[in-house]
């Protein structure tokens, strides 16, 4: 039997001639296109985007107002505040938490910077800078609870969104601070400061929005910050074994929301000429809506900076819509949550597409 076994694998196998590969020829570049265009629909951005475009188009055609270059600036100086914040929480939500305290924040620190003003302590400048290094530290406060107490962000930011709201309140005694006296100041001038390129009038508070997109779409897509963010949202645990200080990411992404939610309070303060401790009221959901719509994941992991402005000028431009076409202002709210829930839809028949591989 042996003999027969090893004179059995001593056979040679025939060899087969080589076969000839022939050219695929595909016509027009067709697989290329579809390939390209299942890419492209199966991208988070694709539905806000189609979103944005249905809405411009039906209050063009109900208003033609609505695409006038007046209009156009309205919008546009509208949305960069809520913007600011919305970039940050792009950021913050990616890593897996959230922030109820931007809206506070964004009432608070205008207040602070005006009250400093105005009694006589610091220059509107030093004030400016003490608003941001308050607003860091409660930031840092924030991102301290969550990450060392290991306290729901939900929880912690709720809490912090009371104190700080109460305390702009107390501060203030509910009252308005004056601003006037800021006319002519150098910081206004860079913040907020207008000019016009041809009808459209244009404020300054735009580029500093244009510039945060653009740093912070670089660091979250093509930096190793930005890997450590996406990492920390989608599994913590396997992040730390790769050395992630997910506690230190986490802790300056709470830091840089609330920066971020300083920084717009005190342009919109100084646009408007108003520095209510009320202002603010309802915007954390409204920035939290914003990314949501833009494509960012609510259990964290995955976050786009170019969704989240589809989803700031989605509901900017249905803000400004609805009214100019005479829905009242009071059903903004069932828009907003009806977009919600078909975006969210959207979202799920695109993710489950994608992982069934069609």
């Amino acid at each position: 039997m042996a003999v027969a076994a090893s004179a059995a694998t001593a056979i040679p196998f025939p060899s087969l001639p080589p076969r000839r590969l022939q050219p695929i020829n595909y016509v027009a570049g067709s697989m290329e296109n579809r390939s390209f265009i299942q890419l492209f629909v199966a991208r988070p951005e694709f539905g806000p985007l189609v979103l944005l475009v249905i809405e411009l188009a039906v209050f063009w055609g109900i208003n033609p107002d609505f695409l006038s270059p007046q209009n156009i600036s309205n919008i546009l100086a509208f949305t960069v505040e809520l913007g600011l914040i919305a970039l940050a929480m792009t950021l913050l939500m990616t890593s897996g938490e959230f922030d109820l305290s931007v809206g506070s924040l964004f009432g608070f620190s205008p207040v602070l910077m005006w009250t400093l003003f105005n009694s006589g302590v610091t220059s509107l400048e030093a004030g400016f800078v003490i608003a941001l290094l308050v607003a860091a530290f409660i930031g840092l406060v924030n991102g301290w609870f969550v990450t060392q107490l290991k306290i729901p962000s939900f929880l912690v930011t709720l809490g912090m969104l009371l104190v700080v709201r109460g305390t702009a309140l107390f501060v203030t005694n509910g009252f308005p601070q004056r601003t006037w006296s800021a006319e002519g100041s150098w910081l206004a001038d860079i913040l907020v400061g207008d000019f016009y390129i041809g009808p459209f009038r244009i404020y300054a508070s735009l580029f500093w929005f244009i510039g945060a997109a653009i740093a912070l779409g670089y660091v979250l897509t093509q930096s190793r910050t930005g890997n450590w963010i996406q990492a920390a949202g989608g599994n913590p645990n396997a992040a730390r074994a790769r050395g992630v200080n997910v506690s230190g990411v986490k802790i300056g992404l709470f830091v840089l929301s609330s920066i971020m939610a300083s920084l717009a309070g005190v342009i919109s303060s100084l646009r408007t000429s108003a520095a209510n401790p009320n202002s603010g009221t309802g915007y954390e959901l409204e920035v939290i809506a914003m990314v949501v719509i833009g494509g960012t994941a609510l259990t964290g992991g995955r976050g786009t900076i170019i969704g989240t402005v589809l989803g700031i000028l989605i509901l900017r431009v249905m803000r400004n819509g609805i009214v100019l076409i005479g829905v009242p202002g009071l059903a903004y709210n069932i828009f907003i949550g009806a977009i919600i829930l078909g975006m969210m839809a959207l979202h799920s028949w695109l993710e489950r597409r994608h992982q069934a591989g069609t």
